[in-house]
């Protein structure tokens, strides 16, 4: 459905529960490492309870790996708390890259300034300065399903009858 990317993430918890989403949306995980973590980490399995084993899961040795299999294009959508640009007016595809950056320090900056026209941000009140990882990813990935549901529904529903 689509493809969620961690770059650099940071905190094991964040990541298993970001796993456990995209399981139950039949998402891929691209990790971009370096990882603040091992991906055997017991924080990370934890958080993604039994729905680690059937993660679609894409680990990357670096960001200019990744971007070079996947360069930034109208299906990329770059998560950041420095544009004014929110996330429900933009058209999300399925397939689409959703970037999130790592919890300490976000995406590079360069990178953002390169695609300004890509990024995207959710709504905050005035004195919050960002939101956890795993919360940012599960509003802006639900609002890509909202705009594609009829397709997930159908494939849901199919699944769930041959059961």
């Amino acid at each position: 459905m689509f493809n969620i990317v961690l770059v650099e993430p940071q905190i094991p918890p964040n990541t298993g529960t970001i796993g456990r989403l995209c399981v139950n949306l039949g998402a891929t995980l691209h990790l971009v490492k370096p990882l603040g973590f091992d991906i055997d980490d017991r924080a990370v399995k934890r958080a993604g309870l039994d729905y680690w084993k059937d993660l679609d899961l894409v680990v990357w040795e670096s960001f200019d790996a990744f971007l070079k299999a996947h360069p930034i294009d109208d299906h990329t959508h770059l998560a950041t708390t420095k544009t004014d640009k929110l996330y429900f007016d933009a058209a999300f595809q399925k397939g689409d890259y959703i970037l999130f950056g790592s919890e300490i320090k976000g995406l590079n900056e360069q990178i953002l300034l390169d695609h300004k026209e890509r990024c995207i941000t959710i709504p905050m009140g005035a004195t919050g300065r960002s939101l956890n990882l795993g919360i940012s990813v599960g509003i802006v990935t639900y609002e890509a399903l909202r705009q594609n549901y009829e397709g997930f529904k159908k494939i849901t529903i199919k699944n769930q009858l041959e059961e």
